[in-house]
């Protein structure tokens, strides 16, 4: 922003009452800029600037503020502004708004629409809350297959100020059936004369108004498309899903899958902005839930009281037996869940992702086994403190370190496939629950392994 006044400048113009000068300043701003400003100043400041500013460049304003500064302005501003920014605003972004104000207050707001925005939006809003259909705009650019190429360049002149994007025009029939979507460069480089049938290949993606909004992330991944059409059960085209309404969709998307893998239910809102109790609600469920489990830990430790006590040596490794398996328990989680995120495969190919983590945790519970027995090795030469049985109590903690990661591996990458089968959101197999999963199993594992080596010993 350094060709434009500066934040100061524009505070003091607002404190001097120099509002008609401010008004033409802000004409020069680019709406980004002017969510920038906005966000920086204080609530009776935001106000005055946006109300300065004219119709179109603040409805393009207000489709990009912070939630927060949407409901003030809305709270605050005249009937007349509040009608004039919803009509202007695009169908998808006020969706996005409406849904996340009170009903009483959707309500009023949708009252002050005119006839044709009203009749889309209550279209938008009937849709269930996380499909297409919400998403969707009706903003779009639709031909008809005996257009000739000229036709369509003068009717994209007269009606695409209105569309959302004019990078793909969507072919329809008489009934509104979808046909064809056809890139605006290959009317660009084809003859005038050329009817539209004749560049149509009949090759099309679309997606179904009541289908969910992760598949259609899904779908835009794999065509790589600035946007997609949207049909109902009959084909007809309905709207459009832009890559920005998508984009905005991975990311609560991805923050939601990274909330849950943190060992918390989704807070479904800005860390900074949720009410503290509806937090601590969120995080207790889950952290009393992994106490529960981890008091099986004190229950399998109880149970090998007796060896613990003839072999308190045993006693040193336990937290690192534990800690081992967890950690190889939450690599694998975190790879599964992302990789399952991204489609590289789907349930169905359960066996060769068990396959690949029997290898690594071989390998892996390799490694750290030779590391596990190398250090008992060093520390017996530098001072004897395992005594004359050393070789078996570094073999026990080798072997076991090689059941605990194998273990760990193998339940950290086959939960998130289970729970994904099972209808459920892999996300919740987060890594603290495997690690408790595996806490308690890799006791059990490391006293049987002990029992293996250590009997006529210490045992």
């Amino acid at each position: 922003m350094n060709q434009h006044p500066t934040l100061e400048h524009i505070t003091s113009l607002i404190q001097e009452g120099e509002f008609f000068k401010l008004k033409e300043l802000l004409k020069n701003f680019e709406p980004a800029e002017l969510v920038e400003l906005i966000e920086e100043e204080e609530e009776r400041e935001q106000l005055i600037i946006f109300r300065l500013l004219p119709l179109s460049l603040a409805t393009q304003v207000f489709e990009y503020l912070d939630l927060d500064i949407q409901k003030h302005f809305l709270a605050n501003l005249s009937q007349d502004k509040i009608s004039d920014i919803l009509n202007e605003m695009s169908p998808d972004d006020r969706t996005a708004l409406l849904e996340f104000l009170p009903d009483d207050f959707v309500k009023e707001l949708i009252q002050t629409l005119s006839e044709p925005e009203r009749r889309v939006t209550l279209e938008l809003l009937g849709y269930p809350e996380y499909s297409v259909g919400r998403l969707m705009t009706p903003d779009y650019i639709a031909i008809r297959e005996n257009w000739t190429v000229q036709q369509v360049l003068d009717y994209i002149r007269r009606h695409g100020g209105q569309s959302e994007t004019l990078s793909v025009l969507y072919v329809t029939d008489e009934r509104g059936v979808l046909i064809d979507d056809i890139r605006i460069r290959e009317f660009l480089l084809a003859d005038p004369q050329k009817r539209v049938r004749e560049l149509m290949d009949n090759r099309y993606v679309f997606l179904k108004a009541m289908q969910d909004q992760e598949e259609a992330i899904e779908v835009f991944r794999r065509n790589d498309r600035v946007a997609l059409p949207v049909v109902n059960d009959e084909g007809v085209l309905f709207g459009i899903v832009t890559i920005d309404d998508i984009l905005d969709i991975r990311e609560e998307e991805d923050t939601e899958d990274i909330q849950k893998l943190g060992g918390s239910e989704a807070l479904d809102e800005p860390y900074l902005t949720i009410p503290l109790p509806r937090m601590v609600q969120k995080r207790a469920g889950w952290l009393v839930i992994l106490f529960l489990g981890e008091l099986l830990t004190a229950s399998a430790m109880q149970f090998f009281e007796g060896e613990l006590q003839r072999a308190i040596v045993l006693v040193q490794f336990i937290p690192l037996i534990i800690s081992s398996g967890g950690n190889s328990g939450s690599q694998a989680t975190s790879l599964i869940i992302r990789a399952m995120s991204l489609g590289e495969f789907t349930v169905r190919d359960w066996w060769m992702v068990l396959r690949r983590e029997i290898l690594s945790g071989l390998a892996l519970g390799v490694i750290l086994g030779i590391v596990g027995f190398g250090r008992i090795a060093v520390w017996q030469m530098i001072t004897p403190i395992y005594g004359p049985h050393w070789v078996p109590v570094g073999l026990t903690v080798g072997f076991a370190l090689l059941g605990i990661v194998l273990w760990g591996s193998l339940a950290g990458s086959m939960l998130p496939l289970l729970l994904k089968r099972l209808g459920l959101d892999p996300a919740t197999s987060s890594a603290p629950f495997v690690a408790t999963l595996v806490d308690v199993t890799g006791l059990i594992i490391y006293f049987t392994v002990a029992l293996v080596f250590l009997r006529g010993t210490l045992l």
